[in-house]
């Protein structure tokens, strides 16, 4: 049996100071941004995905992007050790949480360095991006765990942007999409197809047809509707102003505790 769970956190009342690296600063609206949030939840439940939801942490600005806390591999999650030392207070509660649903807890530990956005699963295939908030030492670390699970880790460099996962995302089965502007080296992907639109480059795999995207990339939900998938979008225009994209706003976990392996029909998260 295969289960779909996501864990959330609700954006703090201090989200317009979340970091910003690669883009200039704007103004943030966090009301706006709590209806964004709350609609893409929706979003989730409506597409049949069970959300439970990490405590709010109010004192951390960029605790909305949640993604970045851990990287969650069959029954495993690996509590990510954030390159910005002013999230690390974010991986506690989410910590609890995941422990508290069944799955075994490994740690990244110093001096290595990783955010879960520059992690990308590929069925046994683990990409993860190294240059920015992750270091060697952590993809290191993060070989070392995974392997014995089955995994093949791979680095790839990130110089453009934030986390590998702003570059590019995977679809169900198995193509990677990226934003060709912002990818290093596209020919370290065995079957990568690019997109028309930055934002077009993030998409979250609900189920074998259905993506989850945002709204302003409407060429590239015309190319992947053409290629047989059903695009749903959200708005999260307020995340985006913080380098945050669809993937970061959730952890997903699609295996119950006492299952292995690849979910049948699934490639990418």
């Amino acid at each position: 049996m295969t289960t779909k769970k996501a864990l959330v956190r609700p954006p703090s009342p201090r989200l317009a100071e979340g970091i910003v690296t690669h883009l200039e600063r704007q103004s943030v609206d966090y009301e706006l941004g709590a209806k964004q949030w709350g609609t893409y939840v929706q979003a989730l439940h409506s597409a049949g995905w069970e959300t439970f939801a990490v405590p709010a942490a109010d004192d951390c600005p960029d605790g909305v992007f949640i993604e970045d806390t851990m990287v969650v591999y069959k029954n495993l999650a690996v509590i990510a050790r954030p390159g910005a030392d002013s999230r690390m207070p974010e991986i506690i509660a989410a910590e609890a949480v995941v422990k508290s649903l069944g799955l075994s807890i490994n740690w990244v530990r110093s001096p290595g360095t990783l955010d879960g956005g520059d992690v990308l699963k590929v069925g046994e295939t683990i990409y993860v991006g190294v240059g920015g908030r992750t270091n060697a030492d952590g993809v290191r670390q993060l070989r070392d765990i995974l392997t014995p699970l089955g995994a093949t880790v791979i680095a790839v460099p990130v110089r453009k942007v934030l986390h590998l996962k702003s570059a590019v995302t995977a679809l169900a089965d198995g193509t990677i999409i990226g934003y060709l502007p912002f990818v290093d080296d596209p020919a370290i992907f065995p079957s990568f197809r690019p997109v028309p639109e930055e934002s077009g480059a993030h998409v979250v795999v609900l189920d074998d047809h259905r993506i989850l995207m945002a709204a302003d990339c409407p060429k590239s939900a015309d190319m992947l509707a053409g290629l047989g998938y059903e695009p749903i979008t959200v708005d999260i225009g307020e995340f985006q102003k913080l380098e945050g994209c669809v993937t970061c706003l959730s952890v997903r976990l699609r295996h119950l505790p006492d299952s292995f392996g690849p979910e049948p029909g699934y490639a990418g998260s």
